[in-house]
């Protein structure tokens, strides 16, 4: 039998101890706690005899609520199956329940369904009797009133005019079906009927008006709406809307001439210096008073009138047709007696502020609505004749406020805008503003070109009258043809204008008058700038592109033909002119370096603010790049010849200065007094010379512009030398002039940094060498350096100029030398054929080959400033040279 257990330990085996979490470690522990506590205190020998009783005493235990547990779920999942029959009887039972209910409803809808139509149809039928009845009483209504208007009773419109506002509104939607009805009824005496319709409307009319006008001046905005509905009933409401604004005391009030005169705007507005006018302050004040009249009266339209946005259309028309037209008619009238700048930058200034104040104004944005009226339901004129209840186009905006703002802002420009006006008047202040500005250096040139062989203004005079009297195929004159005669007009010029009557009444003129200045190119470029942006401004998305292409021509016509050409034209003249026994002036250089800065300018502006205006139309801006490349390609000509000419000159001089030498020079009879001397008085001269030329290219010219110009005259002035050389005889002492004059030519040659003309003067400098070395010597000395690359026949002359050629000239023949030895000595040192270097050497045409001007520096132009002139070059030194 096994022992009793402890409480502590009986707790443990409840079956409440399962329930919850259960860790079999806590039980076991639970169990054997006490035994093991025993156990500790009990000296002796662990004793594991309690541990068993107890745990067999606790499995016992535990194997008896097993049972119990399992007797009580067997209990418990019968009650279950037992409770689950029961539930599915009963949801069968309510299935079958709702299935009755369905199709219960389902019968009820389709009776309820049968009624609707039923109850639709009777509803119609019903509609279409009262629409009958209703357009037999209106019929009724009409005849019976019809009547007693033919009688001249009209006591029952005048009772139920004064039941109110109801009332009145009934009379007014009577009255205009009467009016209708009058004009189409064709009977005996109908005329006197419509006669007596027609005077009771237009009475009844200004009743309502009357009435509108004395709600109008107490501040009564309901009484007001209720006025503005009965119009809007009677015939669309227009009379009320003209009353309301030709009353408005904004109107009123702007019925003058404003004394606003901004006189500090008048003093500079025609200056073409100063910057264009952003305000004008009667123009301000105005557009502060129509916003803020504006603001105010969107918000009584919209508490007043049934149909608000057609008010403010009307409105907002009166205030552009009346007040801001009127303020900008007199600001344009200031302008008459003043230069059309001052017109064009009035109208520019009225268009800006003009466009912030229709910005402004689209915020009143109204909804568009037609507004009805209770009656309007039943109305005779709709039902029966098919026609609207009111006048459309008075109750709807067929377009919205900020259409209208954008008609009513472009018909305010119309005038001054439309077809060619604008355009005319910009082209015609460019040209006013121009001439003037070139009047006195467009004098410096014709008086100074009537002194040469040609006149250059003339040509240009002769060029303005035949562009002037140009007519485009309308019999119209063109825009270049407008341009023309005002720089004629203006100038005061003529193909048969008495140039000394001018002179006797002009100013005296400066030589710095005449002078090309980026300065004044950029003046000219800013002017045309602001009148582009007017015409950006001004005129329509679609004329843009044109209009800048006529302005472009204004502009090519005044920096291109009337001052880049003019001067260099000039320049030229004075060139062919010049006397060639004095020395050249090399301020050409400095003109062309102006026309360099000039035209890339021009270029730059052409490129980056006028041909991106005309992106949008493939043709003109085609049109405009050929047209402007023709006008630079005409600069680039110019230009071309100028440096021709003024090569032309340098190498002229330089050979004059040759010319001079002495033929005792180099070979002298006192040398005491030769070795004096440093330099021969024509080296001093060309050396000077030359450094002169050196100094204004590089002031003047840049990159390959430079490098080719220098290299012609390096070139050149080889060839004269090779030249110079074949003509003097040289002794021993004049050989030492000679070289140190070469040194001379070297060493400002060498200062040019041209590495081709470095070869050029080494050869020129071993060659004179040949009128120092010995004669026994010689024939070594000329097989040696640059001198051995060339043919010994062709330094025959040079060498026959020295003063010991005929003993030295038997050394030179050696006939030792058999010819095989000769064949030898020629072949070994290229004997009989021009070496490479003498093909760099020698100017012969078909050996100097002188590169075209690339496109360097800093304008596209001045890339074929001397390409044209080194062809021309090379044909003048054909025959120089060594030969």
């Amino acid at each position: 039998m096994l022992p009793a257990l402890e409480p502590s330990v009986q707790d443990h085996l409840r079956l409440e101890a399962f329930e919850g979490k259960f860790d079999v470690k806590e039980f076991v522990g639970g169990i054997s706690e006490k035994l093991i506590a025993q156990s500790k205190a009990d000296p002796g020998p662990f004793d594991p005899k309690p541990f068993i009783r107890t745990f067999e005493a606790a499995v016992d235990k535990l194997i008896a609520v097993r049972k119990d547990v399992q007797a009580k779920t067997e209990q418990m999942e019968k009650s279950v199956r037992i409770a689950e029959r029961d539930y599915s009887k009963k949801m069968a039972e309510l299935n079958r329940g709702f299935e009755a209910v369905g199709q219960s409803f389902s019968g009820m809808e389709t009776k309820m369904n049968e009624v609707g139509r039923t109850a639709i149809r009777i509803g119609e039928q019903m509609e279409s009797v009262h629409q009958q009845r209703q357009r037999a009483q209106a019929a009724y209504d009409l005849i019976d009133f019809y009547n007693q208007f033919a009688k001249d009773d009209t006591s029952r419109l005048d009772a139920m005019k004064k039941e109110g506002k109801d009332g009145r509104r009934k009379v007014a939607v009577l009255l205009r079906r009467l009016a209708t009805v009058a004009k189409e009824v064709d009977l005996p005496h109908s005329e006197k009927t419509r006669e007596n319709i027609d005077r009771y409307c237009e009475k009844f009319e200004k009743d309502i008006l009357h009435l509108f006008d004395r709600a109008y001046r107490r501040g009564d905005p309901k009484m007001m709406h209720h006025c503005a509905q009965t119009l809007l009933d009677f015939n669309g409401g227009t009379s009320c809307v003209q009353v309301y604004v030709n009353q408005h005391d904004f109107f009123i009030n702007r019925v003058r001439a404003d004394p606003n005169i901004d006189s500090q705007l008048w003093v500079a507005i025609a200056d073409p210096d100063a910057p264009p006018p952003t305000s004008e302050r009667g123009l301000q004040e105005l557009f502060q008073e129509i916003r803020t009249t504006v603001g105010q009266e969107a918000q009584i339209v919209q508490a007043v009138f049934p149909n608000p946005a057609y008010v403010m259309q009307v409105f907002l028309q009166r205030v552009f047709a009346q007040s801001v037209q009127q303020h900008l008619e007199q600001l344009i009238v200031r302008t008459d007696r003043m230069p059309e700048l001052a017109f064009l930058r009035i109208l520019q200034l009225v268009h800006q502020s003009t466009s912030v104040l229709v910005e402004d104004m689209k915020a009143y944005e109204l909804p568009s609505v037609i507004p009805k009226s209770p009656v309007d339901a039943s109305e005779f004129q709709r039902t029966i004749k098919g026609m609207p209840a009111t006048n459309a186009s008075n109750t709807a905006t067929a377009a919205t406020i900020s259409t209208m703002l954008e008609t009513a802002m472009e018909e305010l420009f119309v005038p001054y805008t439309e077809g060619q006006r604008y355009l005319e008047k910009e082209s015609r202040s460019l040209s006013e503003l121009y001439t003037g500005y070139l009047a006195r250096f467009t004098r410096y040139h014709e008086r100074v070109d009537t002194k040469g062989k040609s006149s250059v203004f003339g040509r240009m005079v002769d060029q303005l009258s035949a562009a002037a009297a140009t007519t485009s195929p309308s019999g119209t004159s063109t825009t270049s043809a407008q341009a023309a005669a005002a720089l004629m007009r203006i100038g005061g010029l003529s193909a048969s204008t008495d140039k000394t009557q001018r002179d006797s009444t002009e100013d005296p003129i400066r030589e710095e008058d005449g002078l090309l200045s980026v300065d004044v190119a950029e003046k000219m470029l800013k002017w045309h700038a602001e009148a582009i942006g007017r015409c950006v401004e001004l005129s329509p998305t679609n004329d843009v592109p044109k209009h800048t292409f006529a302005l472009l021509r204004v502009l090519a016509a005044a920096i291109g033909s009337s001052y880049i050409e003019v001067a260099v034209e000039t320049v030229l003249a004075r060139l062919e002119t010049a006397d060639s026994k004095v020395e050249p002036s090399l301020q050409p250089l400095t003109v062309l370096r102006e026309v360099d800065l000039i035209c890339h300018l021009w270029q730059r502006y052409v490129t980056m603010a006028l041909l991106p205006l005309a992106s949008s139309s493939v043709t003109t801006r085609r049109e405009m790049v050929i047209f402007n490349n023709q006008a630079v390609s005409r600069i680039e000509g110019g230009a071309n010849a100028v440096t021709q000419k003024l090569t032309d000159a340098i190498v002229n001089w330089l050979s004059t200065q040759l010319a001079k030498q002495k033929r005792t020079d180099f070979k002298p009879k006192n040398d005491d007094i030769s070795f004096a001397r440093v330099n021969t008085e024509p080296c001093l001269a060309c050396c000077d010379m030359l450094e002169k030329v050196r100094d204004a290219a590089k002031a003047n010219l840049s990159g390959k512009n430079l490098e080719v110009f220098l290299t012609e005259v390096g070139v050149a002035f080889h060839g004269l030398l090779l030249d110079h050389l074949k003509k003097f005889p040289v002794s021993a002492t004049g050989g030492l002039m000679l070289a140190k004059d070469l040194k001379s030519y070297q060493d400002v040659i060498d200062s040019f940094s041209i590495p081709s003309l470095h070869e050029r003067f080494e050869f020129i400098r071993q060659l004179g060498n040949v009128f120092l070395v010995k004669p026994d010597i010689l024939k070594s000395y000329i097989t040696e350096g640059y001198l051995g690359r060339i043919d010994a026949n062709l330094l025959r002359p040079y060498l026959a100029q020295r003063a010991d050629w005929g003993q030295a000239e038997k050394g030179f023949n050696d006939p030792t030398d058999g010819p095989a030895d000769g064949k030898v000595m020629r072949d070994r040192f290229g004997m009989g054929r021009l070496s490479m270097i003498m093909k760099d050497l020698e100017p012969l045409r078909e050996q100097i080959a002188i590169p075209s001007m690339p496109m360097t520096g800093i304008s596209q132009f001045t890339g074929n400033i001397t390409s044209s002139f080194a062809n021309a070059r090379s044909s003048r030194f054909s025959n120089s040279g060594t030969s």
